[in-house]
């Protein structure tokens, strides 16, 4: 029996036979062995609050013993026939999204492994239903890995190779630092009136359709005014597009309050996809539309996993868990506090320049002074190790890399958020004290 890898081992056979474009957080790899609940533990046996979830995606707590109980029963009664074979996982799981969904009107699935999956089949189905094929996509966005989810990504550092043709990017919402000077509401959402221009001088003015996050993920949860999406969505209709919301980040309740992230802006898409949370670590991806637009799609569709029984029992799983544990409640409670304990520590803490976000999905922006916004893009990278050092893990994003993204589980408790604000308090002022010895 070979013996398990020691941690320098599992360092080295990264470096040696993975892409070098996997990238870490740390100066030095942090080597996870095991995880339950909110927390992580190292091969060093140091533990760690998450507060960041693998990417928002631990929605209900590492290794949820509820969830896990379904997952094992059932990768020992079926765990693959493929989608050409109907199985009562995928369609229960289809069933009960078709209930959750905005309206009640997007009531067919099509299951896939990612989100990257899932907006590619966006796109396609888009384009299939309106017979157009241009697409607007947001600036700051982000939407994944393969060579068409890289066209739609706005942002340069996740674009590898050449984009594809028929994708334009829009201004996105990002009242801090408004790309047109203005300060909002006096602004009248600029950034989204913008859009018929855009429409009219840079595609033939025959839209397929619009897909935007409702909060932006890896773009640093930039976070739109309540009027921004209902702009968006009737430049497009009128342009004869529909509206798709990339919820794999937004999706499930971390929002607060609702199900989807879209819905707090009272739009109801003709597509809505989402990941990530819906399997709490289970690689599952979903494209749920509204009747007519999904039998739009003619011929022979197949997803070797998509649909897996294992997969599609997670993820209802979940959304059981979520229901019967009320976290979408959970999520705006306790996401509230989380806010007002961040408000408080951008009061003392000058380096935070903005708080933004919703629910148990809340950011903060690092800048080196208020007035002029600079990123303070040296000084996230020394405050994630600075976290690290007082075991905790938080996330990272934004244009420029200064923006610290929390999105722990959704069934925190507040003396969890308690326990985080305390060891940010403290990570937060090591950097300070860092930043006043080198100015001497």
């Amino acid at each position: 029996m070979t013996p398990p890898m020691t941690k320098d081992e599992i360092i080295l056979a990264n470096k040696e036979f993975l892409f070098p474009a996997v990238f870490h957080f740390y100066k030095e790899p942090m080597v996870v062995a095991r995880a339950k609940d909110q927390y992580v533990w190292d091969a060093d046996g140091n533990q760690y609050l998450d507060f960041f979830g693998g990417i928002v995606t631990v929605s209900v707590g590492h290794c949820n013993s509820q969830v896990n109980a379904k997952v094992h029963q059932q990768i020992d009664t079926l765990q693959h026939v493929s989608t050409v074979f109907p199985n009562e996982p995928q369609a229960a799981l289809a069933k009960k999204i078709a209930s959750l969904t905005p309206g009640g009107q997007l009531t067919k699935s099509f299951f896939t492994n990612s989100g990257t999956e899932a907006n590619e089949t966006a796109i396609m189905t888009a384009r299939c239903y309106t017979g157009n094929t241009e697409i607007v996509a947001l600036r700051h966005s982000y939407h994944g890995r393969s060579a068409m989810a890289m066209t739609l990504t706005g942002q340069g550092a996740w674009r590898l190779g050449p984009a594809q043709a028929g994708i334009v990017h829009a201004h996105n919402a990002y009242c801090y630092r408004c790309p047109f000077g203005l300060t909002y509401p006096s602004c009248e959402v600029k950034c989204a009136q913008d859009l018929e221009e855009l429409v009219r001088t840079t595609t033939s003015g025959r839209l397929a359709g619009f897909i935007g996050e409702p909060i932006q993920g890896v773009g640093g949860f930039v976070t739109p005014p309540k009027e921004y999406f209902k702009i968006i969505e009737g430049i497009v209709r009128n342009y004869g597009g529909i509206f798709i919301s990339d919820e794999v980040q937004t999706g499930w309740g971390r929002t607060g309050g609702k199900w989807f992230g879209i819905e707090q802006y009272g739009v109801i898409p003709d597509i809505l996809t989402s990941a990530k949370g819906l399997g709490n670590g289970a690689p599952i991806g979903v494209t749920v539309a509204k009747p007519e637009v999904a039998d739009s799609v003619k011929g022979l569709t197949i997803s070797t996993f998509g649909g897996n029984p294992v997969a599609t029992t997670a993820a209802k799983a979940v959304i059981d868990f979520i229901e019967e544990k009320n976290l979408m409640a959970n999520c705006a409670e306790v996401g509230g506090y989380l806010r007002a304990g961040l408000e408080d520590l951008k009061e003392k803490h000058e380096l935070i320049g903005d708080v933004r976000g919703m629910g148990l999905m809340q950011a903060i922006e690092l800048v080196e002074d208020r007035k002029s916004k600079t990123p303070a893009t040296a000084a996230t990278a020394q405050l994630m190790e600075a976290a690290r050092e007082n075991r905790l893990l938080i996330g990272k994003g934004g244009m420029f890399g200064n923006v610290i993204r929390l999105s722990p589980p959704m069934n925190i408790a507040r003396t969890d958020v308690d326990q985080f604000l305390t060891l940010l308090d403290k990570s937060l002022a090591a950097c300070a004290a860092v930043a006043a010895g080198s100015s001497r």
